[in-house]
């Protein structure tokens, strides 16, 4: 007798016949479902971000669709411009529009698998498209606003774990009782910092209450302004906390859906402030820094509870801290990836972070590597006073250097330069790498010793 299953009474055979066509049957119907694969920037691309997508999906076989959204009023300068040739999606959008965000978004719902920002200013778009992506792991809004706001980023910080950030107050207005109020709670020198605002922008330190009385007056001066041109959040408060006296460090980490953190190496920053500047920009950020394991589990400790406290997720996570004698200090947290972090990490450990920053956001595993190939570094240039831009000197020189790796400058002979901290940008970047640091600390020093910025 054949052999037979017990309830169907088939025979074996036939039903492994039936099987196998039914396997063909189905490899042969096309699928006309479109793919996932859309990773969609928010208001700005750059072509490196474009080149380390590509270079990525060439290496493990994938394709992926690039898209931009962004305002079509929105102007760019030939540094900013997005490379709209090698780009596969463009979409435009009036981002105060639901109407305008829905009619862009919703015949793309099931094939953008990624939603991703450069820069703090970009968040609050970021925010806006979100409720138009229902099927993308995303930040929540909240916790965006969190990690936009310093005002709202203390307060939070303050209730996970006092220790993580300074005393500080909230400042509406400037009046005698608000100056007395600061000198009675808190301890000078204090730094002043606008909530919302991002890149050092009109933040300053002050000495005492009279110098504290005048900038707070200045800052709040210019604070509209500066809000309308970069996007902030609308409200003119500002955050006056302790100043926070150690070695500044920051790591960029990246924070899956379910709050799983991978930290990248952490990078040594020197500002403006202490090379003689009245200023507090990312002169120079340099990494691998010297520091010992156990350092570096303490520094991320407590970005990971900086992280937490502002309930990150699907999203890389800027972490800013102070190396001081009573432990690591919060400076400041951003959702989004570092300054200059793509190619510091790049050059020293061979990381593709861009591609990183997309494969966490949507719950995949990054590449994080710590394994050291050089030392890299990253320097931003502001003139010593504010006026008009006269010269640009020591450049050819500096090209001649074997560690630089970029140059971008961002300003030319008549434009007007002003200081970080009242809303300028510096006139050149240069980003160096070495395989030998004594090599690359020489050249920073070649460096220092040419530069000829000369403003009138």
């Amino acid at each position: 007798m054949k052999k037979t299953t017990d309830n169907l009474l088939v025979p074996l055979a036939l039903v492994g016949k039936l099987y196998d066509h039914m396997i063909r049957v189905v490899k042969h119907v096309p699928d006309d479902k479109p793919k996932k694969n859309i990773i969609l920037y928010i208001g700005k691309v750059y072509p490196h971000m474009v080149e380390a997508i590509r270079a990525y999906g060439k290496k493990h076989d994938v394709t992926y669709r690039i898209g931009l959204l962004y305002d079509p009023k929105q102007k760019f300068t030939d540094q900013t411009r997005p490379p709209f040739d090698d780009l596969d999606i463009i979409l435009t959008c009036d981002f105060s529009s639901d109407e305008s965000l829905q009619k862009a978004l919703s015949s793309l719902q099931d094939e953008i698998w990624v939603v991703t920002v450069r820069g703090d200013d970009m968040i609050p778009r970021l925010q806006r498209v979100i409720p138009y992506v229902p099927y993308v792991r995303t930040p929540t809004e909240k916790s965006l606003s969190w990690a936009s706001d310093k005002i709202l980023m203390r307060q939070h910080l303050k209730r996970y774990n006092p220790a993580l950030s300074p005393n500080f107050l909230i400042v509406e207005k400037v009046d005698k009782q608000t100056i007395k109020h600061i000198e009675d709670t808190l301890v000078f020198p204090v730094m002043v910092k606008p909530a919302g605002l991002a890149a050092s922008r009109l933040v300053g330190m002050c000495y005492h209450k009279e110098e504290l009385e005048s900038f707070l007056k200045k800052v709040f001066k210019e604070i509209d302004a500066v809000y309308q041109e970069t996007g902030g959040n609308w409200t003119p408060k500002v955050l006056v906390e302790e100043f926070i006296e150690g070695q500044m460090y920051s790591l960029d980490a990246f924070v899956s859906p379910s709050g799983k953190i991978s930290y990248c190496p952490l990078v040594s920053i020197k500002t403006g402030k202490s090379i003689g500047f009245d200023d507090f920009f990312g002169y120079l950020q340099m990494t691998p820094p010297n520091l010992n394991t156990d350092s570096v589990a303490a520094a991320e400790e407590a970005a990971g509870q900086g992280i937490r406290a502002l309930g990150l997720r699907a999203t890389t996570a800027h972490v800013e801290l102070f190396k001081t004698e009573q432990g690591w200090k919060i400076i400041e947290i951003g959702a989004r990836v570092g300054g200059f972090r793509h190619m510091l990490y790049e050059f020293s450990f061979g990381m593709n972070h861009t591609m990183n920053d997309v494969l966490t956001r949507a719950g995949k595993k990054v590449d994080v590597k710590k394994k050291i190939q050089g030392y890299s570094a990253a320097m931003k240039f502001f003139g010593k006073k504010e006026g008009k831009l006269v010269k640009i000197g020591g450049i050819k020189k500096i090209q001649e250097l074997k560690s630089l790796e970029r140059l971008y400058i961002n300003q030319k002979v008549g434009d007007t330069c002003k200081f970080a901290q009242h809303g300028g940008t510096s006139v050149f970047n240069l980003v160096l790498f070495h395989k030998d640091k004594s090599e690359l600390l020489a050249d920073i020093r070649r460096i220092e010793q040419t530069v000829d910025i000369q403003v009138e």
